[in-house]
């Protein structure tokens, strides 16, 4: 097998991408993957070496080949001028927001945002000094009024965290370039498959790595990609945090990498049928994606991304705890759980009324996320459809 330069893999096509990059079987004996390294010390062969740091690996919290090939496969990807891996996405998420924000600074961040990171913004960011504002998905260019001489970072997630609003990217993105704010963005929905986050003038892309790319529900992970402006600063923090995460979930994480591009193809694809039966059903009042025609974000969706991941919500009509109870606890083939990601499928009831401040949440009904898995889209329908009729019947009585 002819080995390929780095500059060569950029030029090929994602799924390309995706299989090779990070992985030479040359350097491992001809094995197709890179081995798990485990290790802590890295022995020098002589004392100039070690205090010079001259090896190419010095010690194992600062990374081995098993977290060099995720990392170069992920460069590979996105296209970002480096990558960290973090042991959870909330740890990707608190290492890449720690890493541009100093006490006295000001964050603007998305309402929308996953409810965990809202904690650790609210408990953690605003005990160090560090002051947040939430904004509205939907601002557009009014952003630029919540701008302060004292911002230094702006925060998306798209699409919102259950609620699946699509924000303007462009517009948000623009505005906060004009003042030389940091823009992060969770990209974990969409991946650098469906969604060019750099190409989009984000600085920070933040993905909880346990979704899908590790793929398999069995590793907790997070990543960070940046772009050059936000690289040194975020590999400078990396290395004074002691962040690292084990080779086994690194290699769990790279094996799920390979694959990532044909099962979110048809996550995309099965999540799009499911919405679509259960947009026509008179138990649910809305479905919130944003590939389906009718949503509100549909045209910025069409506009700014390649494709849609399986998850999405619904709002059924108003019915009591007890309805809802009935249409998920019965269900074969959706566990009730709160991850995603996974080929499995999975169902969440939700109300994000409590953790909403520049907006509000009353959608009128009860709300349900689905993360739609790898199962035949017939036994899923035949499944929800069972559940529908359990719902109906409380809903009724």
């Amino acid at each position: 097998m002819k080995k390929i330069s780095k500059s060569e893999i950029a030029t090929f096509g994602e799924n390309t991408r995706l299989v090779i990059g990070g992985r030479d079987p040359s350097d491992h004996h001809g094995f197709v993957n890179t081995p798990v390294y485990h290790g802590s010390t890295v022995l020098a062969p002589t004392v100039k070496d070690l205090l010079s740091h001259s090896q190419r690996y010095s010690y194992g919290r600062r990374g081995n080949p098993t977290t060099e090939a995720f990392e170069e496969a992920m460069r590979a990807l996105d296209g970002s001028a480096g990558v960290v891996t973090c042991p959870s996405g909330l740890s990707a998420v608190s290492t890449a927001l720690l890493s541009c924000l100093s006490s006295g600074d000001h964050l603007l961040m998305i309402d929308t945002t996953y409810q965990p990171t809202r904690t650790f913004c609210d408990r953690v960011l605003n005990r160090l000094g560090i002051e947040i504002s939430y904004y509205d998905p939907l601002i557009g260019t009014g952003i630029e009024e919540l701008i302060r001489s004292n911002t230094k970072a702006v925060y998306l997630e798209a699409p919102g965290s259950q609620s699946m609003e699509i924000p303007d990217i462009p517009l948000i993105v623009a505005a906060a370039r004009q003042h030389d704010c940091t823009i992060l963005l969770d990209n974990t929905w969409s991946t650098p498959l469906y969604f060019d986050a750099f190409g989009h003038g984000v600085d920070l892309s933040i993905q909880a790595g346990t979704k899908y790319i590790v793929g398999h529900s069995d590793a907790m992970f997070g990543v960070v990609s940046a772009s050059r402006k936000a690289w040194p600063a975020l590999k400078k923090f990396y290395g004074d945090s002691g962040l690292c995460v084990g080779p086994e979930d690194v290699f769990l994480a790279l094996r799920g990498l390979r694959t990532m591009g044909v099962r979110l193809r048809q996550h995309q694809d099965s999540a799009l049928r499911v919405a679509k039966w259960l947009a026509s059903r008179p138990e649910v009042q809305h479905v919130l994606h944003p590939g389906l025609d009718g949503d509100p974000g549909h045209a910025l969706w069409k506009r700014d991304f390649k494709g849609a991941s399986g998850l999405f919500s619904i709002i059924l009509q108003p019915a009591p705890d007890a309805a809802v109870a009935a249409f998920l606890d019965e269900l074969k083939f959706f566990g009730l759980g709160y991850s995603w990601g996974g080929y499995e499928s999975l169902a969440l009831p939700f109300d994000c009324s409590e953790y909403r401040s520049a907006t509000t949440w009353n959608p009128g009904g009860p709300g349900v996320r689905f993360h739609i898995g790898l199962e035949d889209v017939a036994d899923l329908i035949a499944d929800l459809d069972a559940g529908l009729a359990r719902f109906r019947a409380l809903s009724i009585s």
